[in-house]
């Protein structure tokens, strides 16, 4: 192989190397950015010292050792992890989903995958306002970054006062000592910081008859819809291993309960 040859290739390496996603050169490993919520929203995920930890990472992890794939986790504020995203400065984002921030996703081609994980954004109560209707709400908690879309008119016309809170647990812990009336939060994450964080399950309960959501969560790409296919291929094909992997954690449990 003479020098001029050599001189060539070098150069379309280091070409393709600046590409997004990288390349992978034969017995490589290739490396995509995944961005995801720098939040305590276990079982689903969390960052815990600094780990990005939860079913999510075991489902991600597990398709892409699959694949030959390295899943590079970078954990973000909500809303500056929207912004990175449409920038394009990560790979893929979740979770994610088509109904939120629609306005900063005019114009942009983005792909999502199937649904990976079924939720309920609903509305936790203590137990006796199990059967309460909207008119008893007069405060409601969410976590800083959410918006509780089901509320928005009870919000706008001022019938509700919204109160962000830190963190699930600090959430949990204001409608249970009755300083919110409720509280708007995936319910499967609520139930975890009952039974598990602060070990009073029960003290807080979903009422169907309230405002809620019920949706699911994708993985998404603004730079690579083949990944994307191939992790709904590969979700179709291990459905008992998924199956297994909701119940370990408890992903879906008020939701498909």
């Amino acid at each position: 192989m003479n020098r001029k040859f050599l001189g060539v290739f070098a150069a379309a390496v280091l070409v393709m190397a600046a590409l997004p996603g990288g390349i992978a050169l034969a017995g490589e490993t290739k490396t995509y950015t995944v961005g995801v919520e720098d939040l305590d929203y276990f079982p689903v995920y969390a960052v815990q010292r600094g780990q990005y930890v939860g079913y999510a990472r075991d489902i991600l992890d597990a398709f892409a050792k699959e694949r030959g794939y390295h899943f590079e986790y970078k954990p973000f504020p909500i809303n500056r992890l929207f912004a990175t995203f449409f920038q394009g400065q990560v790979d893929f984002k979740f979770p994610d989903n088509p109904n939120w921030q629609g306005d900063m996703r005019a114009g942009k081609k983005i792909i999502y995958s199937t649904p990976v994980i079924a939720y309920i954004d609903g509305t936790l109560v203590r137990p006796e306002l199990k059967d309460a209707g909207p008119d008893k709400i007069h405060t409601l908690g969410t976590v800083a970054g959410f918006t509780p879309w089901a509320w928005m008119d009870q919000i706008k016309s001022k019938q509700v006062i919204l109160r962000e809170n830190a963190n699930f647990t600090a959430l949990a812990q204001q409608v249970v000592a009755k300083r919110m009336d409720a509280a708007y939060a995936s319910v499967a994450v609520v139930n975890y910081q009952l039974d598990n964080v602060l070990k009073t399950p029960g003290t807080l309960v979903f009422n169907s008859k309230l405002p809620h959501s019920k949706d699911n969560y994708f993985l998404s790409t603004l730079q690579h819809p083949e990944v994307i296919g191939e992790f709904d291929a590969w979700q179709k094909s291990h459905q008992d291993f998924l199956r297994g992997l909701k119940k370990k954690y408890g992903v879906e449990k008020g939701v498909n309960d």
